[in-house]
């Protein structure tokens, strides 16, 4: 698809302008309107091979179609279904927001709710990052109904007192500032019945006023002195600005007109106060629909910025606490990671097996598709989980040959060490699971493992995750007083122990990881640089596809390639 040529920028903002009025013709249920807008706008893209706006076009022309006539249905999805490949093919954030946007209002005229708030859902998402149509009040409005049970026939709008109760329900529940600041301001825009607004924060440790909101623009963040700009003039001297017409003010700037190609005709900007009449933020409104701001429309500002204020202060203390939350998580990470460090520098033999148990177990995480929280849990298990050999003798654990038996059983002393140790600095519920995992590792699935001989589910499932990674790198690494095992070796005693030693499903899981991910982990202990070709190579097979090669009484020479590939990587040996 061609996107080269001369583009001439009065006419691409023109069919800007054309979509918008599409848009609000739909949302107004003038669907004959819509079209005609539409269609002029698509004569301009097609004049300039612009096919981001050309598939806007067509998502916006099959939803008027099926909306005046809903026979149209299968005609009208053929046409978005269009619409949304050039969307792919361009990566237009506003052509996915426009075609999740007919996707979705026509499943919610055709009493499809579930499907219809999936992809109101991925609209939002696109238009928090981008809402150059200014769709985002529509799509906020229409999950609000499909919510709320409501008919699809019932409008979008409302009048600005039922908006103002609407903006206290949105942002009451609201802890994300960006997501915050952009629904303060689509909804402040509907119940002032104007064409655009801004909310700006006030940074008093920089003096800046910022916002991430700018409706009918990218969703950049804004930043500029606190003593520029009509915005700062409000926040610095607490004054209300409503001016009638912006270009016979001198107050005006007009060169951010000259810059966006928007014409800025009626302005109203009034700071926002909190509780102890502390100026925290601005809003600033752009032209009033069919008129000028009013003396009640200023009340009704000051009504939302009561509202807003608290909501505002509120998202910020929690943008705080999580900011503090990640000093914490970093700081408790770097504890863990220590533990485990100290564990390397008193036993050089199994230098680096906790990292790769963790990332051994971190594939399997993520093969089973396990959700992120517990994910961590077990991370951090899989590093704390040989923390106990502390309390191992060094005689014992620095031993390069075979441990006698009473050598052996005090060195299985150290999951329960293990457990003793992090019991004693459980810090919540997530630590509790971590120590239980952590000091479940040596257990086995028919019960005859140490130190609690837990059996099948008794044995927690990310102990159970922990115990075949443990194995399998034990056996997989080299010591001074033994070299690596075969893999075919590793691999038969992984699936002989699937049952007794290990739980069955992990082992599966285990043997299905993609090879090239197995010999990353191989490569965290070895000098050797994995080859792009190889990798890809490796990737389309398994540590399975590896033994059922290996096993086999003739193998092709391409298997017998893949197998000496693999093996290459993980003796470690270079060429």
């Amino acid at each position: 698809m061609a996107q080269t040529g001369l583009r001439n920028g009065d006419e691409i903002n023109e069919g800007k302008k054309l979509i918008k009025e599409a848009l609000k013709s739909i949302e107004e249920m003038n669907y004959i309107g819509a079209l005609d807008k539409i269609k002029a706008a698509q004569t301009i893209y097609q004049n300039n091979q612009y096919d981001e706006y050309l598939s806007i076009c067509y998502s916006i022309t099959g939803l008027a179609e099926y909306l005046l006539d809903k026979n149209l249905l299968q005609h009208s999805l053929s046409l978005i279904k269009d619409a949304g490949y050039i969307a792919d093919f361009t990566k237009n954030n506003s052509a996915k927001l426009i075609n999740e946007v007919a996707i979705a209002t026509i499943n919610y005229s055709e009493n499809k709710p579930d499907i219809a708030l999936r992809h109101y859902e991925n609209a939002k998402n696109y238009g928090i990052i981008s809402d150059e149509f200014e769709a985002f009040g529509y799509i906020v409005s229409r999950l609000k109904q499909i919510r709320k049970g409501m008919e699809f026939t019932l409008p979008t709008q409302s009048d600005p007192l039922v908006s103002l109760v609407k903006i206290g329900r949105s942002i009451t529940a609201q802890t994300d500032i960006d997501v915050l600041l952009k629904v303060i301001a689509e909804e402040t825009k509907i119940a002032m019945q104007a064409d655009r607004c801004t909310v700006f924060l006030y940074d008093k440790k920089t003096n800046e006023l910022w916002s991430k909101v700018a409706l009918g623009m990218d969703s950049q963040e804004i930043r500029f002195p606190a003593d520029k700009g009509l915005a700062g003039y409000v926040v610095r001297s607490g004054e209300t600005v409503n001016i009638t017409d912006t270009y016979n003010d001198a107050r005006f700037n007009p060169d951010v007109d000259k810059t966006t190609g928007y014409k800025t005709k009626t302005m109203l900007c009034m700071p926002i106060k909190n509780n102890n009449q502390e100026i925290i933020g601005a809003f600033q409104v752009l032209n009033k629909n069919n008129g000028v701001f009013t003396k009640s429309d200023e009340d009704l500002l000051v009504a939302i910025g009561g509202s807003a204020s608290i909501a505002l202060e509120n998202a910020q203390l929690f943008e705080q606490q999580k900011e503090l939350y990640k000093e914490q998580k970093l700081l408790f990470e770097s504890f863990i990671n220590t533990l485990a460090a100290s564990i390397d520098a008193r036993d050089k033999i199994t230098a680096g097996h906790s990292t790769r148990v963790k990332l051994y177990s971190m594939l399997m995480v993520d093969a089973l598709n396990l959700d992120e929280k517990t994910k961590e849990i077990i991370e951090k298990a899989a590093t704390l989980h040989d923390i106990g050999k502390i309390g191992i003798r060094d005689s014992v654990l620095q031993k390069e040959g075979k441990l006698t038996p009473e050598e052996y059983k005090h060195i299985q002393e150290h999951v329960q060490i293990t457990h003793n140790i992090l019991k004693q600095i459980c810090t919540n519920e997530d630590f509790k699971q971590i120590s239980e995992i952590a000091c479940s590792h040596h257990e086995k699935y028919d019960g005859t493992g140490y130190y609690r001989h837990l059996k099948g589910e008794e044995i927690p499932y990310g102990g159970r995750i922990l115990a075949v990674s443990d194995v399998f790198d034990a056996i997989t690494s080299k010591r001074h007083y033994r070299d690596k095992m075969p893999i075919v070796n590793v691999i038969k005693i992984l699936m002989e122990g699937a049952g007794t030693h290990f739980d069955k499903s992990l082992v599966d899981v285990f043997l299905k990881i993609p090879a090239d991910k197995i010999v990353n982990v191989f490569l965290t202990e070895s000098h050797i640089k994995f080859k792009a070709k190889d990798s890809k190579t490796l990737s389309k097979y398994n540590l399975l596809d590896i033994y059922k090669m290996a096993t086999k009484e003739n193998c092709t020479d391409n298997e017998k390639n893949i197998i000496s590939l693999f093996n290459y990587y993980y003796e470690g040996k270079q060429e």
